[in-house]
């Protein structure tokens, strides 16, 4: 069964649009011990959210993780890892921080509770609940 993600990336850095253009793209960067352990607990085939962060603050897309981690050879490879994601598909409409907030089904969510944890876990019922938020 496909475990459920979300990550950040600021539009101006890295954006929808971005991924989008390239089809498959590399998160990389990422210098955090907990997000680095939750992408090396990413599966091929995982479902992810792309949120944006910083501006917008906003789910907008669906990404798939196409492969698994691997050394992120842009930073320290022998501490961080990167993975692999392709779109999946743009969110009917965007899903603001501000409504998930207003959400009760999302008051665990992690990105609510770990405001700077920039890749997060979510449970099956939290993505149902942010997918019906983007018209899915």
């Amino acid at each position: 069964m496909p475990q459920y993600w979300l990550m950040k990336s600021e539009p101006d850095t890295y954006g929808w649009d971005d991924l989008v253009a390239e089809g498959e793209g590399t998160w990389d960067g990422v210098k955090n011990a907990q997000a680095s352990n939750n992408m090396k607990a990413m599966k091929k085939g995982d479902q992810v959210f792309f949120y944006h962060s910083r501006q917008g603050l906003e789910v907008v897309g669906i990404m798939e993780v196409s492969e698994e981690h691997s050394p992120d050879v842009t930073t320290d490879p022998d501490r961080w890892v990167v993975v692999k994601v392709k779109s999946a598909r743009k969110l009917a409409k965007p899903v603001p921080l501000k409504a998930m907030k207003q959400n009760p089904k999302l008051e665990d969510l992690a990105i609510i509770k770990q405001s700077r944890l920039s890749v997060a876990p979510v449970t099956e019922s939290e993505w149902d609940a942010i997918f019906v938020m983007g018209g899915g």
